[in-house]
């Protein structure tokens, strides 16, 4: 049966050297209690240390802070504690040596380990999310690892990079290539971890451990059995207990008997359901909310690339929308009265409603059904969506799209890997230029000032999606407020230009390459250049 114990208890149970895995995306699933005890502990003690850190998802207050791995983002005042250091970041915050080595999809929230590993402090590895989610299952049940096409190409496979995100991140191997059948795959290794430390939001006295308010049904299940079937400890923190045999069987997540330790969470601001609320009832379940309540976007380029990107969409449509611009296309089809639809879905889970933007990227308002992780990755991986609509980093001549480490900026890609590697359909969002100034309306676009930050580059400086990897049936587009691109046998090809910008001076002038300027060249629908539109039922058929 589970003992029930603090959070400064909790954190000296763990052992030096251990590996520890975490669940959950953004703050949905994430202990922030328990965390802030292992800092403290770490500070006082300086245990525990050494510790080997397993991560899927984003975990903290991504694009929300008032720090962002070196990048202003979404700044907040500098007194203000409550947000923008919440998640994986705390490991940090007393400084290198609590964690030394580092596995995960997405690393950009956790800025204060970021920066311990551009120091070479930590050693570091980035590997697709839908592989890490499917390794625990590998993990839990005793399997050797998981081989998969998902990676081929890429920064993670072992011919390019091998998945290191600093030179110090070679004391493990984390993937190698391997032929099965006449084919290339690559080969995940699967690992012994020994602590999980989850959240949840109700545990009985038995140990048994609810999601009720959680937006993400995350891997703890699949966590907490890899580490109970590895003799380790399973930690858990919540923030109700309830009397034993009155919870739902079906709402019970994480069975008493894989729970060795429950921390009841002392303050409510340990427990947020996602980084921009601490509970929003539509994000799990409990309520729907008029989609009429949800903020149309103003009138920008922002806007006018999710409406671009909308065109793309057929009815019936199930859809992946990733984080930044393209999960805002969710807004555009709801404004434009049509979210009946299509039906839209983001890798933690969530399908139908209108997934959430930044600062709680992950969560739905109004879901259809909240899935598992790895029963979302399951579908992504077998070919299931129609489409997906994800960002621009850098995009090379090529094809190629780095949304990984540009710079000096560590993040990761999330499950940008998976998702690109089996969805028939790709859509890139993202402005032209960085940091630009322009004037949209009357029906087009007009550059007022010039960006400062090149986006459209001679060679990426990382692989996150290969085009030259891309299978020939794929159809990717490459959407911008100035212009469009598509994948045309491996080339950048120029398809479409804003009305009012000329194609040498706004568009040319700022690529890295040369594209291929298709013979059909066309000019965008100059309705989405306009305040109100209405327009997309005309394409959504």
């Amino acid at each position: 049966m589970a003992k029930f114990i603090t959070a400064r208890e909790a954190a000296q149970l763990i052992p030096d050297h251990a590996t520890v895995g975490v669940a959950g995306m953004g703050l949905s699933g994430w202990p922030e209690e328990v965390a802030c005890a292992i800092r403290d502990n770490f500070a006082e003690t300086g245990h525990p240390c050494d510790l080997n850190l397993k991560q899927a998802s984003a975990l903290g207050d991504w694009g929300y802070g008032n720090k962002f791995n070196g990048w202003d983002r979404n700044p907040l005042p500098e007194a203000d504690t409550e947000h923008g250091n919440r998640g994986v970041t705390r490991f940090g915050e007393a400084g290198p040596g609590l964690i030394t080595k580092w596995t995960s999809a997405h690393i950009g929230s956790a800025f204060t380990l970021c920066d311990q590993a551009r120091q070479g402090k930590i050693e570091t590895h980035c590997l697709p999310q839908g592989v890490i989610i499917n390794l625990w299952r590998e993990c839990a049940a005793g399997r050797p690892g998981l081989i998969t096409k998902t990676g081929l190409g890429t920064f993670v496979d072992p011919r390019v990079e091998g998945g290191r995100m600093n030179d110090c991140a070679n004391s493990e191997e984390v993937v190698k290539l391997v032929e099965f059948n006449g084919e290339e795959y690559l080969f995940y290794p699967a690992f012994k971890c020994d602590v999980a430390l989850l959240r949840g939001t109700i545990a009985d006295e038995n140990g048994n451990i609810s999601f009720a308010h959680e937006s993400v049904v995350n891997e703890g299940f699949e966590v907490a059995t890899a580490v109970k079937n590895n003799g380790g400890i399973v930690i858990v923190q919540v923030e109700y207990l309830a009397k034993k045999d009155t919870l739902n069987p079906k709402d019970v997540k994480i069975p008493g008997k894989l729970v060795d330790y429950v921390v009841q969470a002392k303050d409510p601001k340990s427990c947020w359901q996602a980084e921009g609320t601490y509970w929003e009832p539509s994000y799990s379940g409990q309520i729907k909310i008029p989609l009429d309540s949800i903020q149309p976007l103003p009138f920008d380029e922002r806007k006018v690339v999710c409406r671009r990107c909308a065109m793309e969409l057929r009815k019936g449509d199930l859809i992946n929308l990733g984080v930044g611009m393209p999960a805002d296309i969710a807004k555009v089809v709801a404004e434009e009265g049509l979210i009946e639809d299509v039906t839209m879905s983001t890798e933690s889970g969530m399908v139908g409603g209108v997934p959430s933007a930044l600062p709680s990227f992950g969560s739905a308002y109004n879901p259809e059904a909240i899935l598992s992780p790895h029963e979302m990755f399951d579908l992504i991986s077998g070919g299931g969506l129609n489409m997906t609509c994800l960002g621009i980093g850098e995009v090379d001549g090529d094809g190629n799209n780095n949304v990984s480490r540009m710079g000096k900026r560590l993040t990761g890609p999330g499950g940008f890997i998976d998702i690109t590697a089996a969805t028939p359909k790709v859509i890139f969002a993202g402005t032209l230029m960085g940091k630009a100034k322009v004037k949209v309306g009357g029906g087009k676009l007009e550059i007022v000032e010039e960006g400062t930050i090149q986006k459209f580059v001679e060679k990426v400086g990382q692989i996150t999606f290969s085009g030259q990897y891309a299978p020939d049936n794929q159809e990717v587009l490459y959407v911008t407020e100035r212009a469009v691109f598509q994948l045309i046998d491996h080339k950048m090809t120029l398809i479409e230009i804003a009305p009012g910008i000329d194609l040498q001076k706004d568009v040319l002038d700022h690529l890295g390459f040369t594209p291929v300027i298709s013979p059909d060249l066309k000019e965008m629908d100059p309705g989405i250049f306009e305040e109100h539109w209405g327009g997309l039922k005309e394409y959504l058929k």
